[in-house]
């Protein structure tokens, strides 16, 4: 019976093997699949977010690159700033660690306190608390000596002149990124590359290595600014704007022949080391960013078309003496009744009636053309952001009123950027330069030259002649009389336009302006003055009482810190003498004084006396003014090149008064003797 009931259990059993041998291959299957799905098939995710469970990155800013001016003068550079961070899982307490740095910090009250509570309670390996604080504020914190409070230096942007050029160089914010100006238009390449921090943390967020991956710096850039030249015009423009108790202004200092502009200011300013306490009304760029109606010193543009296209001349008489002129429902007035005037009188006294006959008479088609020749209607500069292109409607819809209106300023908005590039073509013989404020970008391995922009023709140099000597008389004996520089030629124009408030032209709020160049015949400079709103007196409100004096000092001061020797009264004047055809006596005549400075192998200081150079092989130009910068009259015989000179080379100067020069065609051939 036992054998029995033994076999009839045994196949019992054997079956049970084989089903628990079956259920443990399919478990075995089942846990392979498992494997083969997660190592193989999800390998890179699950291992990426085993990573991020383990690691935390950090970016670490890099150093900005410097901004210099233009001679090398450093007027934006970073340096290192400590910032609060925390590794929460180090952190005892979050509550009292929020509490007890926010009573370290400067300004911190209960709502940034309970911002570094809430980031103390997140599960992360790394958060920033506060960044960039003062030494101060980093010494009490590292005395606290808090579990998983530390601080991290990084590169913070300074500003070592405070708020000079504040409106040109822009800001950084905490990011390092640049928020305005050259800072926001060149970011990319002066922001450098940005390191990182690694922290590798166990499973209960206890941090066990850091590793550090150092930023690489950004280029420096080298701007068209001279940081001396920006001084004065900033110093002149706010000790201007207080006391004609005006709202604002704009000063813009630019070379004529290139476009760099060497000063702009904007009144009022900030300082960018801490711009957030400022209104960001004052973070706008006036220079570029502010539209106004220019009025009379628009009148260059329209004069230059009438030249240009031989609409007038320049002593051809205007009948300007009703004083008034109606266009259609508006009368138009002089600020003061004249007789009739010539063209040129017409720029001098700033006859409004005038420039409305020289409109009509050039047509909408024809000044339009030149408005947009003189870069109205677009932007001028594309190193500063935020630029506007102005405001100018389409010449072929202006109506009789809008010709009327533009051809004195009116009915047109630009910007004084724009403006003062437009009076630089005059000065530059016809050909309109671009503005520019970078002039080259240095790393480590080279310096890159910015490559300007080839400067435009837009009028003659025939017709530029003639308006230059138009704007020296507006200084000498018309509105612009207070502009005047001593010792120096002035060519300008004055401006006058009322601001349109609440929709209407206000009678009581006025942008007077002055624009100019100087020295006028060997252009140097061009300025331009804006000052909005003055409210000192009811007749103090005309650009050639309010804006013509600032010119003449920023003017003066530019000039001496330039050593630009005067115009006016040279001493001693150059003469030229050439030789008849027959040979038999000279014609002297004189020309204007070259106002150039003393250049090496003309006067050596350390070698005594200076005397005479060599002047055989030069051209009589470069012979001329040699000698003039010593002083001589250059008495000329003949064309082409210096072939003998009297006295000889090293003749002391002070015996002297002038230099006979004798100057041939071609090179004297072998057989051929000197005179």
């Amino acid at each position: 019976m036992d054998e029995a009931v033994t076999q009839h259990w045994r196949p019992t059993i054997k079956g049970r093997i084989l089903v628990a041998a079956f259920g443990f291959g399919l478990w075995a299957l089942a846990i392979e699949t498992r494997l083969v799905w997660l190592q193989v098939y999800r390998h890179h995710e699950l291992a990426a977010w085993g990573d991020n469970q383990r690691q935390r990155v950090a970016e670490v800013a890099p150093r900005r690159g410097d901004i210099v001016d233009r001679h090398g003068r450093t007027l934006a550079l970073s340096v290192d700033a400590d910032s609060i961070y925390a590794v929460p899982g180090h952190v005892a307490s979050p509550e009292d660690t929020a509490r007890a740095v926010c009573e370290a910090l400067v300004d911190c009250g209960d709502e940034e306190r309970e911002l570094f509570l809430r980031r103390l309670r997140q599960k992360r390996a790394f958060v920033y608390l506060r960044r960039q604080v003062g030494p101060g504020e980093a010494k009490r914190v590292t005395d606290l000596d808090l579990p998983g409070i530390g601080l991290l230096a990084e590169s913070c942007r300074f500003y070592p002149n405070r708020e000079l050029a504040a409106h040109v160089l822009g800001y950084v914010g905490t990011d390092n990124t640049g928020l305005a100006g050259i800072e926001q238009t060149y970011d990319s390449r002066i922001r450098g590359r940005e390191g990182t921090i690694l922290v590798e943390t166990d499973a209960h967020q206890r941090a066990f290595s850091r590793v550090e991956r150092p930023p690489t710096a950004g280029a420096t850039l080298e701007l068209t600014i001279d940081a001396q030249l920006q001084h004065i015009a900033e110093r002149e423009l706010r000790e201007a704007v207080k006391a004609e108790r005006a709202e604002g202004g704009t000063i813009v200092m630019m070379d004529p022949h290139t476009g760099e502009i060497l000063a702009l200011a904007n009144d009022p300013t900030f300082n960018p080391n801490s711009f957030r306490r400022s209104q960001p009304d004052v973070w706008r760029n006036r220079g570029v960013q502010e539209i106004y109606e220019p009025g009379s010193t628009f009148k260059i543009v329209t004069a230059s078309a009438a030249i240009e296209e031989r609409a007038y001349t320049t002593d051809e008489v205007i009948d300007v003496s009703a004083g008034t002129i109606r266009i259609g429902s508006r009368l138009v007035e002089d600020v003061h009744r004249y007789g009739p005037l010539s063209f040129t009188d017409v720029l001098v006294k700033s006859s409004n009636v005038g420039a409305i006959k020289i409109g009509d008479r050039v047509g909408s088609r024809r000044l339009g053309q030149y408005v947009l020749r003189f870069g109205f209607g677009r932007r001028a500069c594309g190193d500063l952001p935020g630029e506007t292109p102005g405001m100018l409607s389409d010449p072929a819809r202006w109506s009789a009123g809008t010709l009327a209106s533009i051809s004195m300023g009116y009915e047109i908005g630009v910007t004084p950027v724009q403006m003062v590039a437009a009076v630089s073509a005059v000065a530059n013989q016809g050909e309109l330069p671009q503005p520019r404020v970078v002039r080259a970008v240095r790393t480590a391995l080279r310096r890159t030259e910015i490559t300007p922009v080839t400067p435009r023709r837009v009028i003659t140099a025939d017709t530029a002649s003639q308006l230059l000597g138009i704007m020296e008389q507006v200084v000498e004996r018309g509105t612009a009389t207070q502009a005047a520089v001593p010792g120096y030629t002035v060519a300008g124009k004055t401006g006058t336009a009322s601001k349109i408030v609440n929709g209407v032209y206000s009678d009581t709020d006025y942008h007077a302006s002055f624009v100019g160049f100087v020295p006028s015949r060997q252009p140097a400079l061009a300025v331009l003055v804006v000052i909005d709103s003055p409210h000192r007196s009811k007749d103090r409100i005309f650009g050639g009482v309010v804006a013509a004096p600032i010119f003449s000092r920023v003017a003066t001061q530019a000039l001496r810190y330039l050593r630009i020797p005067p115009t006016l009264n040279p001493s001693p004047p150059v003469l030229v003498a050439s030789t008849t055809s027959g040979g038999a006596s000279d014609t002297l005549g004189t020309i204007e004084a070259v106002a150039a400075p003393i250049e090496a192998g003309d006067l050596d200081v350390r070698t005594g006396p200076p005397t005479i150079p060599n002047l055989r092989g030069l051209g009589a130009r470069e012979a001329v003014l040699r000698l003039a910068r010593l002083g001589l009259v250059a008495r000329l015989s003949g064309d082409g090149i210096v072939v003998h000179q009297d006295p000889e080379p090293g003749t002391p100067v002070e015996q002297r008064s002038s230099c006979r020069l004798w100057l041939v065609r071609a090179p004297l051939s072998a057989g051929s003797q000197e005179r």
